[in-house]
């Protein structure tokens, strides 16, 4: 029997990050593995490879073509050479790129954009936020939150977070969000203690935030810890998704828990 289609909430969901942490998946594995969810009944819940622009040039051989999300982790001033580079290798096509802005970056640097793309900036968690939303509503790209990492302190909590939701969805901004969420429901990390947020939380509170939702009822939505009551809101959203993606370095995790809550067919 064919498994049924990935359903239309789902579709792009998960970027491929495997070559990040905690993943760090060799080069070698990790492009014949992308290219290889095509053939899987969950294709469509894999959105591009994404790739640090600083190892562009260790990809020279991709046994057929691939979508790629270039990160750029120095800053703007490396996306021209980066996306020149990526665009010269033989079956890669760049479709996004993610821009860190790290302290002491012109802001002015971020206004080289290829239209041709996505553009998305990660808005920094200081005192630069604000300026860093307004060049990003300015110009109409799209928004990165960090929401986690190798350290408990690069975990933003649920006042930030939602204050961050609220604030996109306030611009009319579009997001998406990289490390941490390494399951559907807010959890503590099992291997780490780390408090962490689930993707499916995060699609709620933006679906929220586009209805009208204060920053309160989003840290109410995030703290959320009950698979079957984050499982049936989800269940029951009829409009377009508001959270765009995320980036996991493995995609069996969060297609196994999308399958544990009935989300998805078994595959």
């Amino acid at each position: 029997m064919t498994p049924a289609p990935i359903p239309a909430l789902f579709r792009g969901l998960c970027d491929d990050a495997a070559l990040f942490p905690p993943g760090n998946a060799p080069l070698d594995a990790a492009v014949p593995q992308h290219i290889g969810y095509r053939d899987t009944a969950y294709a469509d819940l894999v959105g591009p490879l994404v790739f640090p622009i600083p190892r562009v040039r260790e990809l020279v051989d991709v046994p057929g073509s691939i979508d790629l999300s270039l990160t750029a982790p120095s800053g703007p001033g490396t996306v021209a050479a980066g996306l020149a580079a990526a665009r010269a290798i033989p079956g890669v096509v760049v479709v996004a790129v993610e821009i860190a802005v790290p302290e002491g970056t012109s802001l002015d640097e971020l206004g080289f954009i290829d239209r041709d793309i996505e553009i998305y900036v990660e808005i920094p968690r200081d005192t630069r936020r604000d300026e860093i939303f307004d060049v990003v509503d300015e110009r109409g790209y799209r928004a990165k939150f960090r929401t986690g990492g190798v350290t408990a302190d690069l975990y933003p909590d649920e006042a930030e977070l939602a204050s961050l939701i609220h604030e996109a969805t306030r611009r009319e901004i579009a997001f998406k969000a990289t490390a941490g969420l390494h399951h559907a429901i807010r959890n503590t990390g099992s291997d780490n203690g780390f408090e962490q947020h689930g993707f499916l939380n995060v699609l709620l509170a933006a679906q929220a935030a586009e209805s009208g939702a204060r920053k309160t009822e989003l840290e109410a939505i995030l703290a959320i810890r009950d698979p079957e009551v984050v499982a049936a809101h989800v269940a029951s959203i009829e409009t377009a998704r508001a959270f765009l993606s995320f980036g996991t370095c493995s995609i069996r995790e969060p297609l196994d828990d999308l399958i544990g809550l009935g989300l998805i067919p078994p595959m």
